[in-house]
């Protein structure tokens, strides 16, 4: 394994679109995540239904997902990674802003805050609208369809 002592801090070593969607709310659910290298280069990608569920389920189990890849596939010492997402919810509630009142949500946070340690490095988390996070809803839907 090749491991660099120290990423470059300008630039994310991964760079990560996550999404959780339902069918109903509660409903058929899934999830989608795709994460990219430095260079902007698809690196993976999937989509997984996970039942009935409600949305916000979805959304957390989306990160849960992709941190657990890249803590699970990073060669990278200390990475940088940055997380996009259209949920203000969870966005708000990683960076500590919002209270977590639901008790599976709060074991999800947790969950999270365990991967970030063995992931090490900086993660950020970032909201953005749902127009600019397609690649990842793409693999929600294709999950949701049974078409991946």
């Amino acid at each position: 394994m090749n491991h660099q002592s120290e990423p470059d801090t300008n630039k994310p070593n991964y760079i990560v679109y996550t999404d959780g969607g339902s069918r109903g709310n509660p409903g058929e659910a899934a999830y989608g995540f795709v994460v990219y290298d430095s260079e902007r280069k698809i690196i993976k990608e999937q989509g997984t239904r996970i039942g009935i569920n409600t949305n916000n389920v979805a959304e957390y189990s989306a990160i849960i997902s992709a941190l657990k890849w890249v803590s699970e596939n990073s060669e990278i010492e200390n990475p940088l990674v940055h997380v996009f997402m259209d949920s203000q919810l969870a966005t708000m509630q990683l960076k500590g802003i919002w209270k977590i009142k639901n008790e599976n949500i709060r074991n999800f946070f947790f969950t999270i805050k365990s991967l970030e340690q063995s992931i090490g490095g900086k993660i950020s988390y970032t909201h953005i609208p749902r127009e600019q996070n397609k690649e990842a809803d793409k693999m929600v839907n294709l999950a949701l369809d049974n078409k991946i």
